[in-house]
């Protein structure tokens, strides 16, 4: 429905699908559909809706072509294709090691300069003393 494969999309796929060994296969679009449906939502495949037939087909076809290498050489195939296939991919949130935070020496505890100006004073100042002249 909303997030199936269109008609171009399916043009570009179609021919990169394996051939059937044995047997007429049960329609490649519609599995495919299936797969790309629990990839994009993260849902169970025991929880694939009825429209997409059997979740074992859909389950089982995904694991034998995972095997098989085909999920690569549609990958390799597409991305051959498309002219922005050599851009990366960045993450920006890169775990440091924790000694990666301190400076030279270490790091030290300090704190925080909301907190030091909420705290009370730990003296007081002599010159404002009132009565001393």
């Amino acid at each position: 429905m909303r997030f199936d494969l269109g008609d171009a999309d399916w043009a570009l796929l179609e021919p990169l699908m394996p051939k059937s060994r044995k047997s007429a296969r049960v329609d490649d679009r519609r599995i495919m559909n299936a797969i790309f449906y629990v990839l994009r939502t993260g849902m169970p495949w025991r929880d694939l809706p009825e429209r997409y037939g059997p979740y074992t087909t859909a389950y089982n076809r995904f694991n034998r072509w995972s095997r098989r290498g085909i999920w690569k050489r549609i990958f390799d195939t597409l991305a051959s294709k498309s002219r922005d296939s050599l851009y990366l991919i960045d993450s920006t949130i890169v775990k440091a090691h924790r000694a990666a935070s301190g400076a030279k020496g270490g790091s030290k505890i300090r704190r925080l300069a909301s907190a030091a100006a909420v705290a009370p004073r730990k003296s007081m100042r002599l010159s404002t003393a009132r009565g001393a002249r």
